[in-house]
């Protein structure tokens, strides 16, 4: 037996009733422990502005699937009774990449590395996203940093690094300032 992460399909909006059910199964003794090892919902924390105001959320960025921990036992078809109980499950449509009646497979380490990275369940660098959104000619008021209380035109987006370009008059120049995302608010 290996232990590797596994993708469950559901019905999108059902993760968290889907995982629920999966705990409450390992906790009344109807899954065993030692096949299944844990369950995640890929989500990550989205900041964001409204009104001037900042809030964080918690988004799932692979809606409709669960990462399940399983090590499932190779010989006289061990895997056939946990994974049919975990696909009896209402708003479960099967394990990714699988065909009927065969061995569900794990997803590479590395695939599961960087999903587990992004939802922050282990180390690494988790950018945080944002989700007021900006385009070029746009009029904003920059709300933090050394050029607070400036305003400006945006020049540029970066969405990758959540940054902006605002043309901003200095000394009765426009001149090219970098701020990020939640520094600025839209006039």
């Amino acid at each position: 037996m290996a232990t590797g992460w596994y993708v469950l399909h559901t019905y999108s909006g059902y993760e968290n009733k889907i995982d629920k059910t999966i705990r409450m199964m390992l906790d009344a003794g109807e899954l065993d422990k030692e096949i299944v090892r844990d369950v995640k919902i890929p989500s990550e924390e989205v900041t964001e502005v409204r009104d001037g105001k900042k809030r964080t959320l918690t988004k799932k960025f692979l809606p409709g699937y669960i990462l399940l921990e399983m090590d499932l036992p190779d010989a006289d078809m061990g895997w056939k009774v946990p994974c049919s109980k975990i696909k009896k499950i209402q708003g479960v449509t099967g394990f990714l990449g699988t065909q009927t009646g065969s061995k569900p497979q794990p997803i590479k380490s590395d695939e599961a590395r960087a999903i587990l990275q992004k939802s922050g369940e282990i180390k690494g660098e988790r950018p945080v996203r944002t989700r007021q959104t900006f385009s070029s000619g746009d009029q904003v008021k920059i709300i933090d940093g050394p050029f607070e209380s400036f305003t400006g035109t945006v020049d540029e987006v970066n969405q990758e690094k959540n940054k902006l370009k605002v043309m901003v008059g200095i000394f009765g120049r426009n001149t090219p300032v970098e701020v990020d995302l939640l520094q600025v608010e839209k006039i």
